[in-house]
């Protein structure tokens, strides 16, 4: 039995019937030119062939009752891999609209906290004989980040490559047999872990002493502090229900714009988000006076981390949704998310645990209490990025064309939108609550619209397209339901 990290445990704390905390990605493959008629079909029943079960695939609660109180992993005696496997297939014409419903809907459904927390979709029916995989995992299992990593596992950048191993097979560092430690082995490895806390106490302290200075003292209106956040239609109780768009662009494209701007390729992308909040709210008559700020994932995972869980800690950015001209909110933008990071890294690595746990414990808290979409929001919204694969990968042949990430809401947190970058393309998955927010798709249109506003702002010229099959359905938003 294995007892949860903080962290880790948070995710089962504040999961709920309305607020499952699953996180998930979905792939967009295209068939082998010389595949036959039933290769959708075969590609299932090879996946269904391999009952063979890596961590965190092969763990599940120790208890789902105490799931709130103590947490503990055991592995499971018994995986019921029909259960666990979906295949399903759209009705026609198998379009952006219909995979869209489809994934809303499969987003929206807890799993069963007796079982290992995962499942697996083999979609088929899309147009052009292309299939997805929709794959869910929860939170307290994976991040975005080692979730990437343990997909790319189950790919190869060889099209020739065949019988290739499901991901439940490979899981994380899979093949690794790691030596059992001796007790006294594992009393020196827990001292030097405490020691190190201990060590990084003052530095954490020193941290969390700047944040209540700098909310007292106000000294820098672009450093964005946790609850200064205004009310906002975001920042409600959610339902269960979730409806799912999506977005893409050349990488290029975004970098373009980046060095242009002399700003990061995350600060671009946090200026889109800011130009579509912007005009969403205001066509709705939502938009608050004051700017709202966004919740940013950070990976703390090194490179050579196979670990299950997650390895993350959070910055609070200011959106400046305030300011109308798109190249000034992306420059404060700009100047907001360097003051949250040169907090982080002045930080030692052994005490980031520490400080996004004291970080997050109000937010925490806050859904514990029942105030989630009450009380003021520790911020307003959650934008994150996660980098992916750089290279085109393949499943037994199939190429994946895109990737897409379908992300996890709050009660005070109706919407998510996450990105994944993968072989030159820049890939955005919103996920909204569908009673919070009418017409969520538009945010999608609008992010397009934001990026054609800031590169004939900074004179960029011969990247104004998308990677899109059908540009006609990009004015419409993104596999949007």
């Amino acid at each position: 039995m294995k007892t949860l990290k903080p962290l880790d445990a948070a995710w089962l704390y504040v999961d709920t019937v309305d607020t499952p905390m699953q996180v998930a990605c979905m792939a967009i493959f295209s068939l082998p030119e010389d595949a036959p008629g039933d290769f959708i079909q075969g590609l299932f029943e090879h996946l269904r062939s391999v009952p063979r079960f890596a961590r965190p695939f092969n763990l599940k609660l120790a208890s789902p009752k105490l799931k709130a109180v103590m947490p503990a992993w055991v592995e499971a005696e018994h995986i019921d891999l029909d259960y666990h496997l979906r295949h399903s297939a759209l009705p026609r014409p198998g379009g952006e609209r219909e995979l869209g419903v489809l994934i809303s809907r499969l987003h929206s459904h807890p799993m069963d906290f007796n079982r290992p927390l995962w499942e697996a979709h083999v979609i088929e029916g899309l147009e052009g004989g292309r299939f997805a995989l929709y794959m869910k995992m929860h939170h307290s299992l994976v991040d975005g980040v080692g979730g990437m990593r343990m997909l790319q596992r189950m790919l190869t950048p060889d099209p020739h490559a065949r019988s290739q191993p499901p991901p439940w097979a490979v899981g994380c560092g899979a093949g690794r047999e790691r030596e059992p430690q001796s007790i006294d082995a594992q009393l020196r490895k827990f001292m030097q872990a405490a020691r190190n806390q201990l060590g990084s106490a003052p530095a954490v302290a020193r941290a969390l002493g700047r944040v209540v200075r700098s909310a007292v003292q106000r000294r820098d209106p672009q450093e964005a502090l946790p609850f200064s956040a205004p009310h906002s239609v975001l920042n409600a109780k959610v339902s269960a229900q979730r409806r799912f768009a999506t977005q893409h662009y050349d990488l290029d494209r975004v970098r373009a714009v980046a060095r242009a701007a002399d700003v990061t390729l995350n600060d671009v992308f946090l200026g889109l988000c800011a130009g579509a909040l912007r005009r969403y709210l205001l066509e709705i008559g939502a938009l608050p006076r004051k700017s709202l700020t966004a919740g940013v994932p950070v990976s703390v995972r090194p490179a050579d981390d196979e670990n299950a869980g997650n390895a993350i800690s959070f910055i609070i950015a200011n959106l400046n949704t305030t300011v109308e001209d798109p190249l000034q909110r992306l420059a404060l933008i700009h100047q907001s998310t360097r003051i949250a990071k040169d907090q982080l890294q002045a930080l030692p690595k052994a005490g980031i645990d520490s400080y996004t746990m004291i970080f997050m414990a109000p937010f925490i808290l806050q859904l514990l209490a029942g105030l989630g979409g009450r009380a003021r929001p520790m911020f307003n919204v959650t934008i994150s990025n996660v980098p992916g694969p750089r290279e085109p990968l393949y499943f037994n042949g199939a190429r994946m064309e895109q990737i897409y990430p379908v992300s996890l809401l709050s009660h005070g947190q109706a919407l998510n939108i996450t990105s994944v970058s993968y072989a030159g393309q820049f890939n955005i998955g919103i996920t909204g609550c569908r009673d919070t927010l009418p017409s969520m798709q538009r945010l999608a249109v609008y992010m397009g619209e934001a990026l054609e506003e800031l590169e004939r702002a900074l004179g960029s010229t011969g990247t104004a397209h998308t990677t899109t099959a059908k540009p006609a359905a990009r004015k419409r938003g993104k596999r949007a339901a």
